[in-house]
């Protein structure tokens, strides 16, 4: 899988249908305190899952979990690296771009000083990740991407489906990324179990 492309497909698919925010929010992140910001992001990138409030992830340049950008924000970034599949490294990628650009993070003030009871994270040990890199892959992942991002993002909509949930509707989207074996051979690892 590649969590950065798929950002990156749900963003260009929301920005057609007149969105104005994006919410790059991690699945396996539950918020809990009702204090947290989801407001448009006015100012800059809005960091909500903090490397202080964050339950695992505590270094400054993490912009990881739930990170809040308008529309313009993310496209002047280019969105995301393409080039991570498998587990890790694209959030740090990501925060290169963002600094590149000259764009300040900004994150929770005085109304939340802790992260105790703030998220839960539902990602244990018994849901193994998969950490096998190929040659070239981990020199990759430590490496700033000038290359990919919105404007190479190759997909196909496999399947899309309208439901609704409590009554607000919702797009589940079915998508296949595009696997580039030269540039990315790491593409096509079996996954382990």
């Amino acid at each position: 899988f590649n969590r950065a492309s798929l950002i990156n497909t749900g963003f260009l698919i929301a920005r057609n249908e007149s969105c104005d925010y994006i919410a790059m929010h991690d699945v396996d992140l539950m918020p809990l305190n009702p204090n947290l910001n989801y407001n448009y992001p006015e100012l800059g990138p809005f960091h909500v899952a903090a490397p202080n409030l964050h339950p695992k992830y505590h270094y400054s340049t993490f912009v990881g979990g739930i990170l809040l950008l308008s529309v313009d924000q993310f496209e002047e970034l280019n969105g995301l690296s393409n080039i991570f599949w498998g587990w890790g490294r694209e959030d740090d990628e990501f925060y290169m771009r963002i600094s590149d650009k000259g764009f300040k993070v900004y994150r929770h003030g005085d109304e939340i000083l802790t992260g105790f009871n703030t998220f839960k994270h539902f990602h244990g040990p018994e849901r193994k990740r998969d950490y096998v890199k190929l040659p070239g892959q981990k020199k990759a992942m430590f490496s700033r991407d000038r290359v990919t991002g919105l404007s190479t993002l190759e997909y196909n909509i496999v399947k899309r489906q309208e439901i609704y949930i409590d009554g607000y509707h919702c797009s589940v989207i079915d998508v296949e990324l595009k696997c580039d074996l030269n540039a990315t051979p790491w593409c096509d690892l079996p996954v382990s179990t």
